[in-house]
């Protein structure tokens, strides 16, 4: 019995210095964010109660356009988690529970696309999206992303642990095989599409090459793209580019707290309806 309550003590003290160490680089950026005229690098700080202040933030609203930004990365993001639910659910559940010729074959091509470097297909996407006449756009930007070969295989698995007796229950009523995919399917894997959900936004939402690769107007860049222009312009108040980053995370983290249930799960493996 005490040998057990050493080992979890144990644990708990490494799991806690882990979670510092994790969290810290996210601290440290707060503190800086909170603290003007501090110099970023004489660490630790020499923190006073009255030393806080909002000054970083309110001088970031007063010289940017930061919630035109914010609308950019929300439309941007927004279609692009949907698009990606709903391809990647819509190609997983045929190659999962649907026989035809060459499902396997057409799974392992799909699978093997994973190889290409991420560099070549930006190439390839941004030709692409040239040829379309969709550069400086945000539909240039969106649907690049609006699929993605990890999101097929996670859904796929989802559909896969779904009973057979589900899909031919929705039949014995006459459904059609979409109304089976909407109204039955799709509600019981819930958490899978939670963890796209919050992979996706957080990609999307974290981006700002490709934006900035596509769009040539400044004022369509996403939040990700425009904090890098903060970072040019502020050189020299770290404490602005601070405080922009971390608005730029509040978003993820929200995401993250109304989907962590799921989010569990999802990873887990369970599929609960």
């Amino acid at each position: 019995m005490m040998n057990r309550k050493i080992k979890k003590t144990f644990t708990y003290l490494i799991l806690i210095c882990i979670s510092v160490i994790m969290v810290g680089p996210f601290l440290w950026l707060l503190l800086s964010s909170l603290l003007p005229n501090t110099n970023v690098y004489d660490f630790p700080y020499n923190v006073k109660l009255q030393s806080f202040s909002i000054s970083n933030f309110t001088g970031v609203f007063e010289f940017v356009d930061f919630g035109s930004y914010i609308w950019n990365t929300v439309l941007i993001s927004g279609a692009s988690v949907f698009l990606n639910a709903l391809i990647a659910s819509m190609t997983a559940y045929p190659l999962a529970k649907l026989n035809f010729k060459g499902k396997d074959i057409l799974f392992t091509i799909i699978i093997s696309a994973m190889i290409i470097p991420s560099t070549a297909a930006m190439v390839v996407n941004y030709l692409t999206i040239t040829k379309l006449g969709l550069s400086d756009s945000y539909l240039g930007v969106i649907l690049p992303t609006s699929v993605t070969i990890f999101n097929i295989f996670n859904m796929r698995q989802a559909f896969l642990n779904i009973p057979d007796s589900i899909r031919e229950s929705g039949r014995m009523d006459g459904a059609s095989e979409l109304r089976i995919f909407f109204s039955l399917i799709i509600p019981m894997v819930k958490p899978s599409l939670a963890v796209v959900v919050l992979f996706q936004f957080m990609a999307s939402w974290n981006d700002f090459l490709w934006p900035m690769i596509v769009l040539n107007s400044t004022n369509k860049y996403p939040l990700s793209a425009a904090l890098t222009m903060l970072n040019g312009q502020f050189a020299y108040n770290f404490g602005w580019v601070a405080a922009g980053t971390v608005l730029s995370i509040l978003p993820t983290l929200f995401i993250f707290v109304l989907t962590q249930d799921m989010f569990v799960d999802g990873v887990s493996g369970a599929n609960k309806g």
